[in-house]
């Protein structure tokens, strides 16, 4: 008989230890149910945004930093407090990154 854990019911996390040490990786998950995923996407000043479309809705909270964001033709400022919805299979990307960006990205259903 193979033993199934329970589902996850309550995960805290601090951004903080998401950040940890500087890593070479600039999305660093912190969640994953099948419902949803989310995690942090760090940009550096000045960096490129090379992600593709995703097969899931997004949502993204910027948390600092300052650049701008384009999803389809519609070419937006963002800032800490920006929140941006992006419908699955839409194309996007930060771009023109003059602060370092840090992102919250909450994925629905879990990302892919």
């Amino acid at each position: 008989m193979s033993y199934n854990p329970p589902p996850i019911q309550v995960q805290f996390s601090a951004l903080a230890e998401v950040e940890g040490p500087q890593s070479e990786k600039a999305y660093r998950e912190i969640l994953r149910v099948p419902s949803m995923s989310a995690g942090l996407y760090i940009l550096q000043a000045g960096g490129v945004d090379a992600q593709q479309p995703h097969h899931e809705d997004e949502m993204y909270y910027v948390i600092r930093g300052r650049g701008k964001i384009v999803v389809g033709s519609s070419h937006r400022d963002v800032c800490a407090g920006s929140v941006i919805f992006v419908a699955a299979e839409v194309d996007h990307r930060f771009y023109d990154i003059t602060e370092e960006l840090a992102v919250l990205v909450f994925f629905a259903p879990a990302e892919s």
